[in-house]
């Protein structure tokens, strides 16, 4: 039986993304030298796609690393000299502050329940805090922020750089980027690739702090960090031999979406959201987690279940549809269900349906 998967993150391989890895394999993608003109061709290709994807802000880099994980060290030895200042809501934003502070640094949080977002009008973030950190889409929780969440941030903290987490939301949900100096994903979620690649894109402001960091004889990295990464950048290179199969791949697929539309992959978003919304409403196994409905993530339904997460999951597995337990201490009480770019709107209702004819 072939599986589809719902889970968020690895979650199903985007539907052109097969195809694209024969062609990758056929030509002798992974075998060329990342020195070559052909993988300068594929890097550029790629960051055109994205830039256009995304509608990236004219002067903001984009480089390549081996996780959307790694790129919080990198933020933290490249973009912080002494203190930072997080909004934390959930496990993953609650890893960046860990890390931050495993490297010796001043961590600040604003921590709110899991299932809620920061109120960011509420927030006082001392000036001394050098870059504020948000996770737009708490992919533990399900819990999500909001453009106008991040229009407020960057109005009342013009001198801070503003680092964004988009990694389980990106293309799926507009973001102005402009209103960041530097956001991050993984292309395991919504671009639908195999896991082993992040993309870190930031601003000249987020250049120049590394650049007068390393002025200061401080550390900020080896061959990952922001200087060495902009100077190979900029001849579409990488500082290492780099995951040359992935950036083929998320270029093919970029591309892809760009034929497609974003605006319509977006709308398609909002219509899978909200028929995940009815089928929680109507299903007597399960309730919304985030209670605050402009708060659900469009991107990751997350549903308490009135019985073992197991029994759900294992009944909808018989069908061949994997969706993925809650997080944590939440494994047993929780299911979450993805709703990415390569999940059509017929895989939604085919699961929807499922769901709710259920009988356990």
């Amino acid at each position: 039986m072939k599986k589809l998967y719902f889970t968020p993150g690895p979650s199903q391989l985007y539907f052109t993304a097969e195809e694209h890895l024969k062609n990758a394999l056929k030509h002798g993608v992974p075998s060329i030298s990342h020195r070559s003109k052909e993988f300068q061709s594929i890097y550029a290709h790629t960051v055109e796609q994205l830039k256009v994807l995304l509608n990236i802000p004219d002067g903001y880099h984009v480089v390549f690393t081996s996780s959307a994980t790694e790129v919080w060290e990198r933020i933290g030895q490249n973009l912080i000299e002494n203190e930072s200042f997080h909004f934390v809501n959930g496990a993953f934003s609650e890893k960046f502050f860990s890390i931050i502070q495993n490297l010796g640094k001043s961590a600040l949080k604003k921590q709110v329940i899991e299932g809620s977002v920061v109120e960011v009008e509420t927030v006082l973030i001392p000036e001394s805090s050098e870059l504020i950190s948000i996770t737009y889409n708490e992919t533990s929780t399900g819990a999500s922020h909001s453009q106008n969440d991040l229009d407020l941030i960057r109005k009342s903290f013009q001198d801070q750089l503003i680092a964004l987490d988009v990694v389980s939301v990106t293309p799926s949900v507009e973001i102005d980027f402009s209103a960041v100096d530097t956001f991050y994903f993984s292309v395991q979620k919504c671009f639908g690739l195999p896991a082993g690649l992040g993309v870190w894109v930031f601003n000249d402001r987020c250049v120049q702090k590394a650049e007068s960091l390393m002025n200061k004889n401080m550390s900020i990295g080896t061959y990952h960090c922001i200087p060495e990464l902009v100077k190979k950048s900029m001849i579409n290179q990488t500082p290492e031999t780099p995951n040359m199969l992935n950036i083929y791949l998320l270029g093919r697929v970029a591309e892809d979406m760009n034929k497609k539309g974003v605006q319509q992959i977006r709308q398609e978003t909002n219509y899978k959201h909200a028929l995940l919304q009815h089928t929680i409403n109507e299903s007597p196994y399960l309730s919304h987690f985030v209670e605050k409905e402009n708060n659900r993530s469009r991107t990751t339904a997350v549903a308490n279940t009135t019985i073992d997460a197991k029994l759900l999951t294992e009944a909808l597995a018989k069908k061949g549809l994997v969706i993925g337990s809650g997080y944590g201490t939440f494994k047993n009480s929780q299911i979450r269900i993805a709703n990415f770019p390569t999940h059509s709107k017929e895989q939604i209702e085919m699961l929807s349906d499922q769901i709710l004819s259920l009988n356990i």
